[in-house]
């Protein structure tokens, strides 16, 4: 058998269509020219150096996502022409099909559609920091039907693309590099507010997590039932592992406090019950 035998060697025929092996070897060329090409692809366009200082990493991520569905698409159309396939024959022979699955998935096709909504607007990009139904999370992955999103617990959640296109979804670090936070914290009456201040602007000055621009600040917020009521106001952009950050300028805090003998109060009250002064001399009388 030579060559042109081989390629022509029929290995499935039904009806009018048959499958040779040249066909198939042609099918199978154009789906690991795609596999390297988008191999390829992927290091151009998420490569630093590549566009440097005008598409963010996120940015391209996006592109590279719409990239590869796009030549996906087109790759998938190839093969079943390669394979003998007549697509446009195809796609009319099962319209009737595919406006029944529509009906039937519109929920799919509405994640779909969401999917496209957000790779192409960039509202939400790999990498971002997003708080949905009260859950925070990072993004890791988008795809066409679901994202994914990992918590600050490592928990990952698999979340439908059409509940960040209709629903409310706070994005923390859209077109950001960093966020303002801030803490409460109370002290006694009695003490020397300027010094107060100095102590917790010191510990913010140091944390190696807050940044120096814009620059942290702390402000006297009220008098409070109890305390000197302050605030600790400070940028920084390690917003996935903020309360961590929080946890320790407070522990910052507390110590430096006590360096300088400044009292942190508690609420205390002072019961009286009314009867008890004639119970008490009846006491004594007996």
């Amino acid at each position: 058998m030579n060559w042109k035998e081989f390629l022509e060697y029929e290995i499935v025929k039904v009806g009018k269509f048959e499958l040779l092996v040249g066909n198939l070897l042609v099918a199978s060329a154009i789906l690991v020219g795609t596999i390297l090409a988008l191999m390829f692809l992927k290091r151009v366009i998420l490569r630093p150096r590549i566009f440097k200082d005008k598409i963010d990493d996120k940015r391209r991520m996006s592109i590279y996502l719409i990239t590869k569905y796009f030549v996906w698409i087109i790759s998938v159309i190839f093969v079943l022409q390669a394979l003998g396939f007549q697509v446009t024959a195809l796609l009319i022979g099962s319209s009737a099909l595919l406006i029944g699955l529509g009906l039937g998935l519109q929920t799919i096709f509405k994640d779909l559609v969401s999917g496209l909504f957000l790779l192409f607007e960039g509202t939400m990009k790999v990498g971002d920091i997003i708080e949905a139904d009260g859950v925070i999370g990072r993004v890791v992955e988008i795809n066409l039907r679901s994202s994914e999103l990992i918590t600050r617990e490592d928990v990952k959640i698999i979340i439908p693309n059409s509940r960040f296109v209709s629903d409310k979804v706070v994005n923390w670090s859209h077109d950001v590099d960093h966020i303002r936070f801030e803490i409460n914290v109370g002290l006694a009456y009695g003490i020397d507010v300027e010094a107060a201040i100095a102590v917790l602007q010191d510990v913010l000055n140091n944390n190696k997590h807050v940044m120096k621009k814009p620059q942290s600040f702390v402000r006297f917020t009220d008098f409070g039932e109890s305390s000197l009521d302050f605030e600790l106001i400070f940028w920084s952009s390690e917003m996935f592992t903020i309360n961590t950050i929080k946890s320790d300028i407070r522990r910052e805090v507390y110590i430096k406090l006590r360096e300088h003998n400044i009292e942190i109060p508690f609420p205390q009250r002072d019961v009286h019950i009314k009867g008890m002064e004639s119970v008490s001399m009846t006491a004594k009388k007996d």
